[in-house]
């Protein structure tokens, strides 16, 4: 098993081009003192719609690794993959999060969810948890309840792992589990009944994402009560150690949090919670890096500008197509998109003032930063149009991503604490 560092952080990069600027920023912060260890990331979806394939990300990563001369460690993850589509990501990764949020919810037989129930009788009661203030209270027919939710869920993430260390045979790698992308936040009991099941499987789980309370929208901050966040963070925290020791799993079992990217007002109660647990997290941040290329091409002004304008143009007559699916993770209010000629007679600093994640500036505008967020569709099918605009301003995109990366993700989490 290859075991994930302390500290982790996917860092998508769709179209490969920035992966030597997000090394110089996690560079930066081990200068600082602190190790954070990339995790490349990129889904089907993301591989489909922009026409790359899984060999194209570890051959960036792998680059970028060896020119910077970073030496502590990176993996590949085949982000949310099921059954339905991990082959291509076999040859190439070493991180697999497994998505069964699908499958949460789904029947399972009634003798399925009571013999479980009798194979874990010894939860029943009041437990005392580390880090959480109150016992959770457990009986009988909650085991019965929360095994009929998830045991759907944990079978597939069993089936899936089984699939994938056969594929891979003596080849180690990272596993996640990921149940995020679902309607209702998972509970202290229920997020303690699925590591139990998990571990049943046999999946040498080193991350877990759960769904959290609150929205977790595409490229804008955190949707809800950071307060609340911060409770359900530190019972998470909690109830995850405590199954590390009851359930035998590894010992460097942490959270991860599936940001959607930006969830600045979240990031000091993140960073209080492991300072106060001495606990590790993975964050995935991936969208940021696509959002950055467009601010740096705007930032560039003339060819570049000139590009990021056209690639909304483009994106505006899609609307519909292009929300579709992100439907579950945006909050677009189509009336507070500017057209695009209004857009086509902004300066340099109009469009980078309204697309940069920058609350305090007057021109920002969260809408449209959300509908850029998902239309990175439309700079792929422009194809070397957009790449090469990427080469051609590299310098400044590079200080944009590795800017984003260093100061507004990576210091106010692992820093500035």
């Amino acid at each position: 098993m290859l075991k994930l560092a302390h500290y982790s952080i996917g860092v998508g990069d769709r179209f490969g081009h920035q992966a030597r600027a997000q090394i110089r920023a996690v560079q930066a912060l081990k200068n600082q003192g602190v190790t954070v260890v990339p995790v490349w990331n990129k889904s089907f979806r993301e591989h489909s719609l922009i026409g790359t394939h899984p060999a194209d990300t570890r051959r960036a990563a792998d680059a970028a690794v060896a020119e910077e001369k970073w030496t502590s460690g990176y993996f590949l993850d085949a982000d949310h993959i099921s059954l339905k589509n991990v082959e291509s990501f076999l040859p190439t990764s070493d991180f697999f999060t497994l998505d069964v949020a699908d499958f949460i919810g789904k029947p399972v037989e009634t003798a399925d969810s009571e013999a479980f129930a009798d194979r874990h009788a010894g939860l029943t009661g009041r437990l005392s948890v580390p880090g959480i203030a109150q016992p959770l209270e457990i009986d009988r027919a909650t085991l019965i309840k929360v095994a009929s939710r998830y045991l759907a869920a944990i079978r597939a993430a069993g089936n899936l792992y089984r699939h994938i260390a056969a594929a891979k045979k003596t080849a180690p790698f990272v596993t996640e589990v990921s149940m995020d992308e679902t309607a209702a936040p998972q509970t202290p009991v229920e997020l303690l009944i699925i590591l139990a099941g998990l571990a049943e499987e046999n999946i040498p789980l080193q991350t877990l994402a759960p769904k959290f309370t609150g929205e977790f929208h595409k490229g804008i901050d955190y949707i809800g009560d950071p307060a609340a966040f911060a409770r359900e963070f530190d019972e998470d925290i909690g109830v995850i150690r405590y199954a590390v020791g009851r359930f035998n799993l590894p010992g460097n079992l942490k959270l991860s949090v599936h940001s959607g990217s930006d969830k600045f007002s979240l990031y000091p109660h993140i960073a209080a919670s492991l300072r106060r647990h001495g606990a590790g997290v993975h964050l995935k941040t991936a969208g940021t890096t696509w959002l950055e290329e467009v601010i740096g091409l705007a930032a560039a002004d003339g060819e570049g500008l000139a590009l990021a304008k056209r690639i909304y143009r483009l994106a505006q007559p899609q609307f519909d197509a292009l929300c579709v699916p992100y439907a579950t993770v945006i909050s677009i209010n189509r009336a507070n998109l500017p057209s695009a000629d209004t857009v086509d007679a902004w300066s340099s600093g109009q469009f980078v003032g309204a697309l940069e994640h920058n609350p305090a500036c007057p021109a920002f505008n969260s809408d449209f930063r959300q509908f850029i967020h998902i239309s990175f569709r439309l700079a792929a099918e422009l194809g070397a149009v957009y790449t090469d605009a990427l080469k051609a301003h590299a310098a400044i995109i590079g200080e944009h991503v590795t800017g984003n990366l260093l100061e507004r993700h990576l210091k106010p989490l692992f820093l500035d604490r």
